[in-house]
């Protein structure tokens, strides 16, 4: 028997589906906190969270003739939530007025030695992540987030189901998420 919540959830979905704007804003309220909180936790940047609460709920509305009744729709923009974070860090590795901005926003007073062995350590970091996933699941992030593949695009090329590729980048996105949480202190 379906929850109260769930039933609801499904049916403001369905009326987002037919481009009811109340239930966006419904559906906006219910999740926007902890969309936010999971962000924040991901970011640890209050400016960066809201901006990616923000992009989820963009992604949610422009693409909301394709969202899916019986999935939960919790678990999808949490998803969106983590592959967007996961997005704005790794840019971040390779960017450094970002870097700067996602980073080391608090900590602007900090000398250039400073910067360099935490940029240096930030790389170092990344790679050791990298490293550590599976052949098959390295490759297919490496595929979409060095050569900016798109999952169809790497289904194709390696032969193997969108759905495969979909489950692969979401394994490695949180293998990476806990080594990061893991190595917290560095980053």
């Amino acid at each position: 028997m379906l929850e109260a919540t769930d039933y609801n959830e499904k049916i403001l979905v369905s009326e987002l589906k037919n481009n009811c704007e109340k239930a966006f804003r419904k559906l906006f309220d219910l999740y926007y906190q902890d969309i936010y909180g999971y962000s924040v936790s991901l970011l640890k940047s209050k400016e960066a969270a809201e901006e990616n609460v923000q992009d989820v709920f963009m992604k949610v509305w422009q693409h909301r003739e394709n969202l899916n009744i019986e999935q939960s729709f919790k678990a999808y923009i949490f998803t969106i939530a983590r592959n967007q974070a996961f997005n704005v860090l790794n840019k971040a590795a390779n960017d450094i007025e970002l870097k700067e901005a996602v980073f080391y926003e608090s900590q602007k007073s900090h000398e250039y030695g400073d910067y360099s062995i935490r940029e240096a350590d930030c790389k170092k970091l990344r790679k050791q992540a990298i490293r550590q996933l599976p052949p098959k699941r390295k490759q297919i992030f490496k595929m979409s987030r060095k050569k900016g593949m798109t999952y169809e695009e790497i289904s194709q090329e390696l032969g193997i189901s969108i759905n495969t590729v979909r489950n692969q980048m979401s394994k490695a996105l949180e293998t990476m998420r806990v080594f990061f949480h893991l190595h917290d202190e560095i980053i």
